[in-house]
């Protein structure tokens, strides 16, 4: 099996060059290699690649400044995954694409099940579903993985913001009435590497349909709860030396750009259902990423 991995040294892309690796020939690129801001020169790559499956991890992360660049985002999360959608139906190839949690205006108050209908707050979450509907309406093979509130021990994240401010300041006030399920690319990565797996003997058995799936943590928390998890992890005690305090404020108190849902809780039962295939529970899997020996350094 080949497989083309875009976004490679993303998060999530990272981790899948290492998760993907048993399933067959992966070709992983990065920006340099693949830029989406140039959407016409992606039929050619992929064409070179000839991918059975390609996995789209790349894409316009920078929720607030989308606020003042939406049409960047949309190029990029939206126009280039539609061009990726259609280049992989013409090949007969499986697409898998992420999107997230911001989809939704998180009014609702149980967790989002995927039939719920989507209403984004924020450019940043209009540009992911503009790519969702550009994915669906390729009529491709796909799979859409909406996921959330993504850390890695490595990128622009919140855990490494956490780690970096708690090493800098005494108090850090932290939003507490913004709910989701904190999820580690590590985690990501190797529960697709699953789904692949299972899609692609559907699809040789021509039982495959494609699909919209969540794909996060077990459990909740808030932005709060995340932060004082990080900070009480034994494996920070090296890195921050003294713990500062950890305040919780509320969404109107803290300024940015682009609004959050409050909501970002997303019921994951389709996924399991389908692919026998469920995510650990956000506390445990962020005690096994601050293990990691990237984090032990501080950042330059």
């Amino acid at each position: 099996m080949r497989l083309l991995v875009i976004g490679a040294n993303g998060q999530i892309g990272w981790e899948l060059t290492r998760s993907l690796r048993p399933l067959g020939d992966v070709i992983a690129l990065d920006r340099e290699r693949c830029d989406l801001t140039q959407p016409e020169e992606l039929p050619g790559i992929i064409r070179d690649a000839r991918p059975d499956v390609l996995v789209n991890a790349a894409g316009y992360t920078a929720v607030d400044k989308a606020e003042d660049d939406e049409q960047l985002a949309t190029l990029v999360n939206g126009t280039a995954a539609g061009v990726m959608a259609q280049e992989t139906r013409r090949l007969g190839a499986l697409m898998v694409h992420y999107s997230t949690d911001y989809v939704f205006d998180g009014t609702k108050r149980e967790a989002y099940v995927e039939d719920d209908p989507p209403h984004p707050l924020n450019a940043y979450g209009r540009s992911k579903l503009a790519g969702e509907t550009a994915v669906r309406e390729a009529a491709g093979d796909h799979l859409i993985l909406r996921t959330s509130w993504v850390y890695a021990s490595r990128g622009h994240n919140f855990l490494k913001t956490i780690l970096r401010l708690a090493r800098e300041r005494e108090e850090l006030r932290v939003v507490a009435d913004q709910v989701g399920a904190p999820t580690w690319a590590r985690n990501i990565a190797n529960a697709t590497g699953e789904v692949i797996q299972r899609a692609q003997r559907e699809r040789r058995r021509r039982q495959f349909q494609s699909e919209l799936l969540h794909m996060s943590a077990a459990g909740e928390t808030s932005w709060h709860g995340f932060a004082q998890a990080i900070v009480n992890q034994p494996h920070a005690a090296p890195i921050l030396h003294v713990l500062p305090a950890i305040r919780a404020i509320s969404s109107a108190e803290y300024p940015a750009a682009a609004v959050r849902p409050k909501n970002s809780r997303l019921c994951c039962d389709r996924l399991r259902e389908r692919f026998g295939v469920a995510l650990p529970a956000w506390a445990a899997a962020l005690e096994l990423c601050l293990a990691d020996a990237s984090l032990q350094a501080p950042e330059d």
